[in-house]
């Protein structure tokens, strides 16, 4: 799928899309120097060009007309646009946007959920910006170094894993839309995060027929009950999880997982083929907008992912418009 990579296009369809999910200011008693969509538009543009809080302020005092074109009297400061990402990025008006994209697609058609299903993947993103070769050539170079001060003593664990930010993804696989996400910390496992995914995806596409393809790690008994009793969506996921056996599961839908995907003409008749979709996303988040995250604390890491999934969103609308 094709990205639009203009910042002013991004900009302008970025804002349109904040107006159709949040309001104007955030209380009637703040100075109204700048409404929430303008400020939504802004960290579009920061997470488009990869720009830190103060770069960013340098680049609109630069092109004050893209300012313009959304209403702008002013150019915000760094310290503005922080506070709106703290205010702005939080879960609960990331789902309001997210709801007005789902919004747009239906009234697009632009999900292609009836061609292909829902896909769903994680993936953990860097929580700094040096490169993993760097920081394993630190890690050698200081483990060398004690050696040599302290025989005999334990090695260097290396960096801690359960620092890493994880997201969670459910996109439309016929048009990379991402229709709901989980943010985390840690390389825990992702079956507890597969509720909150289906949950919002199918909240924002009720009345539609649904088929949700995820892989192994989402293997779980509760989550195809969830997913076919209770949701009514059709979950494909590889029955994988556990000790290695030729038996088959012991529970109804895992079974029937190890029955329909047990053979590769199988798998591309159920659509599990197109859950490589997903990753697909994945990727794309990380080429077009960075592996690395600026944020110091979970929290803030947590709002970065967010503003990456919300811009790569607009990246695409803006790409439907210009077609």
């Amino acid at each position: 799928m094709l990205t639009c990579k203009s910042p002013r296009k991004v900009m302008l369809v970025a804002h349109h899309l904040a107006r159709a999910a949040l309001s104007s200011y955030s209380s009637k008693f703040s100075r109204h120097d700048y409404e929430q969509p303008q400020l939504v538009a802004c960290l579009c543009v920061k997470e488009l060009l990869r720009r830190s809080y103060r770069q960013a302020e340098a680049l609109l005092l630069d092109c004050r007309h893209w300012c313009r074109a959304i209403g702008m009297r002013k150019v915000p400061d760094h310290n503005t646009l922080c506070r709106a990402a703290a205010s702005l990025l939080r879960s609960c008006r990331v789902d309001r946007m997210l709801d007005a994209v789902a919004r747009w697609a239906a009234l697009h058609r632009a999900l292609g959920l009836s061609l292909k299903p829902l896909a769903g993947d994680s993936s953990m993103f860097e929580h700094h910006h040096v490169s993993a070769h760097f920081a394993a050539r630190r890690r050698r170079e200081s483990r060398q170094a004690r050696i040599r001060r302290r025989a005999g003593k334990k090695r260097d664990p290396g960096p801690a894993l359960k620092r890493l930010p994880k997201l969670g993804l459910a996109v439309a696989a016929a048009t990379h839309l991402v229709l709901s996400v989980w943010c985390g910390t840690g390389t825990g496992g992702d079956g507890p995060h597969f509720a909150k995914l289906l949950t919002q995806a199918r909240r924002r596409v009720p009345h539609r027929r649904l088929k949700a393809v995820f892989d192994a790690g989402y293997d779980s008994e509760e989550n195809h009950r969830l997913a076919r009793e209770e949701l009514g969506v059709t979950s494909i996921i590889p029955a994988a999880i556990g000790r290695p056996t030729s038996a088959a599961p012991s529970s109804r839908w895992r079974r029937h997982m190890r029955r329909l995907l047990a053979t590769k003409g199988g798998r591309r008749r159920c659509g599990y083929t197109q859950r490589w979709q997903a990753e697909t996303v994945v990727s794309m988040l990380k080429r077009n907008l960075g592996s690395a995250l600026r944020g110091r604390s979970a929290w803030s890491r947590h709002r970065d992912l967010r503003l990456k999934v919300i811009t790569h969103n607009v990246m695409i609308i803006g790409a439907f418009d210009e077609d």
